[in-house]
């Protein structure tokens, strides 16, 4: 029947998220518990953080560049072109910086992170690690995860600066706008939260890519089929997840 079809569904949503939030509380549990993996926290820190750089970075440029056409293209429309770098820095490390550069590390991190503890698992290199009495929550999650969320705040920080720097470069060059008073505009009307509000948003965002990423990895099906439906999921999950979380926190920081 249709409804209950529906109630299992429901069920199962429940169940999964449910399981998703054991899973991070367990996670965060071992932040305050030894031993610790502080070089499994510093390659994670520069695979996830410092390789992600070019890909943000080109990100943010073209976002910011393409953002300040579309603004003063429809500014144009009520002689308000004068808007352009005020709404290119705000709607830059507001919302476009955090929510891209977030869904840009999901696609290239949570993936890494699920394929890498996936294969791991099928090749019961997991199961070697409580062998030799090494919790696999604490070796391969907490440093990730942990990494993430710091990384990640920093990368959208960039991120920002690029992207204003871009709608800069398409301001002056192409739109006309002077040099400096653009600069004046931007830094005039940027306040101190509006960068607060989305560096908060990458530190979520960050943990959640981490998160999915070890989550679909630590519970990967069996053979390569396995691993790549975890690699899919953890994308997908981790996209979702940012959208839904870059909601709920704006209606948070800026409901009135």
């Amino acid at each position: 029947m249709p409804l209950a079809a529906l109630g299992r569904t429901v069920l199962g949503l429940c169940a999964a998220t449910g399981r998703l939030a054991l899973f991070a509380g367990e996670t965060v549990g071992h932040l305050i518990r030894p031993p610790f993996y502080p070089r499994e926290f510093l390659v994670a820190l520069l695979q996830i953080g410092w390789l992600s750089l070019p890909v943000v970075g080109l990100t943010s440029l073209f976002t910011g560049a393409a953002l300040a056409l579309q603004i003063y293209a429809g500014g144009a429309r009520f002689s308000a072109e004068a808007v352009v770098p005020s709404i290119v820095a705000i709607g830059m490390v507001r919302e476009l910086g955090p929510v891209l550069g977030g869904l840009m590390v999901a696609a290239r991190v949570a993936s890494s992170i699920a394929a890498e503890i996936g294969t791991m698992k099928v090749t019961e290199q997991i199961d070697a690690l409580t062998t030799l009495s090494t919790n696999p929550m604490k070796y391969l999650t907490l440093p990730r995860v942990l990494a993430a969320t710091l990384s990640v705040p920093v990368l959208v920080g960039i991120g920002d600066v690029i992207g204003i720097m871009g709608g800069w470069l398409v301001g002056v060059n192409r739109l006309d706008f002077n040099s400096v008073t653009y600069l004046k505009n931007t830094w005039a009307y940027l306040e101190p939260w509006d960068v607060g509000s989305g560096l908060i948003k990458g530190a979520a965002f960050g943990f959640i890519v981490a998160l999915m990423g070890c989550y679909y990895g630590m519970n990967s099906g069996r053979g390569a089929q396995g691993v790549g439906r975890a690699t899919k999921s953890a994308v997908v999950a981790a996209s979702i997840a940012i959208l839904a979380c870059n909601y709920l926190l704006t209606e948070v920081f800026f409901s009135a």
